[in-house]
């Protein structure tokens, strides 16, 4: 190979520790969940980070390590330039023409929907800033695959900012979702093998028995139960629906799987799928207790039966998640988790000196 490199050509540092002598300064512009996960991740790979953003001093939290100014003087300070921005909000790049002139602009956007441009971001950002030199990369991993912290969407509603850092419990216990997730799959696996071995236990099988013959000796037949025969069907085909997306849900969660998945796939089967293997194994209870509640007999020391206290908090869970659904509250949350805040501190000082 040759030694020369062209003048059209980006030198990249190398992992290993020996082949870097020097740490190269990389800047990112956005402060969001996907550029603080994909600082986070330069920095662990020995790059030095800057973030861009249009309030440096209240951008909420960052990587430890990593340092914040203007967009025009991180701008200046790096060559290779991450934005993490959406769409909507590429305006202030025109005022940074001169500043972007020969820098690479690496484009990691995505569109919500399809066809709601007439041309590609990466196309548009060449457009806008045309002495740059605009590449398209790390639009098909998720601030989540990057190890990003949680996302509450009541708490975001709440504050009207995502900018603000959740309480350490709440982060600790939302970043081990995954591990209470296939603690619970295994569970599930083994409430499946028990259903399989119940109609070979000693006293399944002598209680059916017992009951067969006291019917014979009695000379008596049993009604065909139509409403049993439909529930107990519905709670079986609920039941294997559920498991069944619970394996893809556990097998997409591993590494070598979610590594293979674009961002709108991944985002699909743990979001998506996610609620509605709720919705299935939610049911499939439901179907079990049916018109227990209704029983005193079940209400063992004037307490609840075990599959009403299992329903609390799957049911609680959906019910937020069809308020979360409603158009007013979806538009919000969605304006807030693309960048805008409810109270802005540069819009506020805009509207006073106008004023």
């Amino acid at each position: 190979m040759s030694k020369e490199v062209k003048p059209e050509s980006v030198s990249l540092c190398p992992l290993g520790m020996t082949a870097a002598p020097e740490q190269e300064l990389l800047c990112i512009f956005g402060t969001g969940d996907f550029g603080r996960s994909l600082g986070q991740r330069l920095l662990q790979t020995g790059y030095r980070v800057v973030y861009g953003s249009r309030r440096p001093h209240s951008c909420g939290p960052l990587p430890q390590g990593a340092q914040v100014m203007s967009h025009e003087a991180a701008a200046q300070s790096a060559g290779v330039i991450f934005l993490c921005v959406h769409r909507e909000n590429y305006d202030f790049l025109e005022t940074l023409v001169t500043q972007l002139k020969g820098k690479v602009l690496v484009d990691v956007s995505n569109n919500l929907k399809k066809n709601v441009y007439p041309e590609a971001n990466a196309e548009y950002l060449q457009r806008l800033i045309p002495g740059a030199h605009v590449v398209k990369a790390f639009n098909t991993l998720s601030a989540w695959s990057l190890q990003n912290g949680p996302s509450d969407a009541s708490r975001q509603l709440y504050r009207g900012t995502k900018y603000k850092r959740f309480p350490d419990w709440l982060d600790r216990w939302m970043l081990c979702r995954k591990q209470l997730g296939l603690l619970a799959l295994g569970f599930a696996s083994l409430h499946v093998l028990y259903t399989l071995i119940i109609p070979i236990r000693y006293y399944v099988r002598f209680r059916i028995a017992e009951s067969t013959i006291s019917k014979i000796k009695e000379n008596q037949t049993s009604v065909f139960d139509t409403t049993m025969a439909w529930r107990v069907d519905s709670y079986y085909a609920m039941g294997i629906l559920g498991f069944g997306l619970y394996l893809l849900l556990g097998i997409s969660s591993l590494p070598s799987v979610s590594n293979a998945l674009s961002w709108r796939e991944f985002s699909f089967i743990q979001s998506k799928l996610g609620y509605l293997t709720l919705f299935f194994c939610t049911f499939h209870t439901y179907l079990y207790g049916w018109d227990k509640f209704l029983r005193p007999s079940y209400y063992k020391w004037y307490t609840p039966p075990g599959y009403m206290l299992c329903l609390v908090v799957p049911s609680v869970v959906m019910a937020l998640k069809l308020v979360i659904l409603l158009p007013c509250v979806d538009r919000s949350l969605t304006r807030i988790r693309r960048g805008w805040e409810r109270t802005d501190p540069e819009g506020d000082s805009k509207k006073s000196l106008l004023t």
